[in-house]
């Protein structure tokens, strides 16, 4: 079964707060051709990866599977940046949601109150004159540690993913859209295995 493009929740009544549906987002990112257009080398550019990339939105649920894969967009673009465009705020049933992610998506608390909770790692604190040895607390690293357990699920899931050689080689292919058609058909081969 191909996984949809954008996120619906199932449940849409406020009060089903028993039925708490437990999501983990992350972004993947796959090689690609550098185009030769004078201004697209630098929009798909990924100064993470040092190379020319695309990138997809993965949201899963634990080892159950991908159930939505994002829009293929262009490398350049923040993780946090790709989310913003495919899920609206505003989306009704996101109370029914607890959601999982890393730290590169800093805000996500405020753009998405709706969300029944968030859970997001601790960031070391800034060194400054005040705090010349910034640290983590005891507690907060324990609740890093917690986190990052349930998180490794779409890490997994993405490293399956990748098992398919057409994702980690530089996609060399100009049909328009084929990229997105690719990454679409083997997650729904990979949910299927």
């Amino acid at each position: 079964m191909l996984p949809h493009r954008h996120y619906k929740p199932t449940c849409n009544s406020p009060q089903a707060t028993e039925n708490i549906k437990k999501i983990i987002i992350d972004a993947t990112e796959r090689p690609c051709n550098r185009p030769h257009h004078a201004r697209k080398p630098k929009h798909y550019y990924s100064g993470k990866q040092h190379g020319h990339t695309l990138k997809n939105t993965v949201i899963a649920d634990g080892n159950k599977g991908i159930p939505v894969i994002g829009p293929t967009a262009p490398g350049s673009q923040h993780d946090y940046a790709l989310l913003k465009e495919e899920l609206d705020p505003k989306q009704p049933g996101l109370s029914s949601v607890e959601v999982s992610v890393d730290l590169g998506y800093q805000g996500i608390k405020d753009r998405y109150p709706a969300f029944h909770k968030i859970h997001i790692p601790h960031k070391k604190p800034r060194k400054s004159k005040h705090n010349p040895n910034p640290r983590l607390t005891p507690k907060q690293k324990k609740e890093n540690r917690f986190l990052s357990r349930t998180r490794v699920a779409v890490e997994h899931l993405i490293g399956d993913l990748k098992a398919f050689y057409s994702l980690t080689i530089k996609f060399r292919n100009h049909i328009r859209n084929m990229a997105d058609q690719v990454i679409l058909l083997v997650a729904g081969l990979g949910s299927s295995i």
